[in-house]
């Protein structure tokens, strides 16, 4: 019996939500921002990533989120659609809000950083009235990300979407991603992703975003068994806690502990791996694959996004990861 069920015969695999906005990455790498002069653009937004990955690997994906009534706006819903996404669920901002912008620091293939806008953003602006009921019910799955809980009234429409996704039997995966430009505070950000958590079957987060969970009502363990074994009591089924450079290692609600591992890489930066992991994995587990071969194909795709300059454009296909476990498997490298 498979740890999770996917309901058979949805129009739609899986529905994203939450953060649509622009990367900027530094064109000229090696250097601190101050001293970077160009960037280039590309679509971004754990979520986004998630629903390109996705949708590459032949998901059939959709989207549920705000974008700005401006340039920036529309370069997002055409990024989406070229990519094969639905975005019938996508809603225009009409009260001047604007495109989040995340600028990015390479300043060495481990040292990089990111410098977020987040004021007055359009994502942020999703209405729960605007989150719909059939067009949930129309998926297997639905990702929510935990930027999306931020600030009102999108942090409502998450809540209301849960709710349909229950309803309907959804599946429900919680991408923790932990940004802080956005909260009033590490508590604040804490509760709230408890509340999703707890609604959740698939919770996936790096060490850090399990800390700040669990601060809020007693003492960080930072002990990946007490943590799965904490959210495992709480109704989800699958647990991943990642540590970069350091693999993840996945917990299922039936007692099994998985270690994952990570590629070889000529790593032009670090961020998006989550991403592509992510997404990736989220494949394995909709084609029924056990939670190792899913965690192997998320570290290849991984390792392809950070031999790269940008996050979005470079999720592999399949086929290219599949590539890419079978030369590691054959070379070693």
């Amino acid at each position: 019996m498979s740890l999770i069920s996917f309901e058979p015969n949805r129009p739609l695999d899986l529905i994203g939500l939450g953060r649509l906005c622009i990367d900027l990455n530094a064109n000229e790498i090696h250097r601190p921002m101050e001293e970077t002069l160009s960037f280039t653009k590309y679509l971004g937004g754990s979520p986004a990533n998630i629903a390109v990955a996705s949708a590459r690997l032949g998901l059939r994906t959709g989207f549920i989120g705000k974008v700005s009534n401006d340039p920036f706006g529309r370069f997002i819903m055409k990024y989406l659609e070229d990519t094969g996404i639905n975005t019938e669920n996508i809603h225009t901002d009409r009260t001047g809000a604007v495109t989040g912008l995340a600028f990015t620091e390479i300043k060495s293939p481990t040292e990089c950083s990111i410098l977020m806008y987040r004021d007055n953003v359009a994502d942020l602006k999703l209405e729960p009235s605007e989150v719909s009921e059939d067009y949930i019910a129309s998926a297997k799955a639905i990702l929510i990300s935990g930027t999306a809980l931020a600030k009102s009234p999108s942090r409502e429409a998450v809540f209301v979407a849960l709710e349909y996704a229950k309803k309907h039997n959804v599946v429900t995966l919680f991408d923790i991603d932990y940004r802080p430009w956005t909260w009033q505070s590490k508590t604040e950000t804490g509760v709230y992703c408890r509340l999703v958590a707890e609604k959740c079957d698939v919770i996936v987060g790096g060490r850090d975003e399990f800390d700040l969970m669990e601060a809020v009502v007693g003492p960080q363990r930072q002990d990946d068994r007490w943590t799965a074994d904490h959210w495992l009591g709480k109704g989800a089924s699958v647990i991943v806690v990642k540590r970069g450079g350091d693999g993840s290692t996945a917990y299922t609600k039936d007692g099994g502990e998985f270690k994952g591992s990570t590629f070889p890489a000529q790593v032009v930066k670090t961020f998006g791996a989550g991403d592509s992991f992510a997404g990736a994995f989220i494949y394995g587990l909709m084609n029924g694959w056990d939670i190792p071969r899913c965690q192997e194909f998320g570290a290849a795709s991984a390792s392809i996004v950070v031999s790269s300059h940008s996050c979005s454009d470079a999720m592999p296909t399949a086929e290219q990861i599949q590539a890419r476990i079978d030369r590691f498997r054959a070379e070693g490298i």
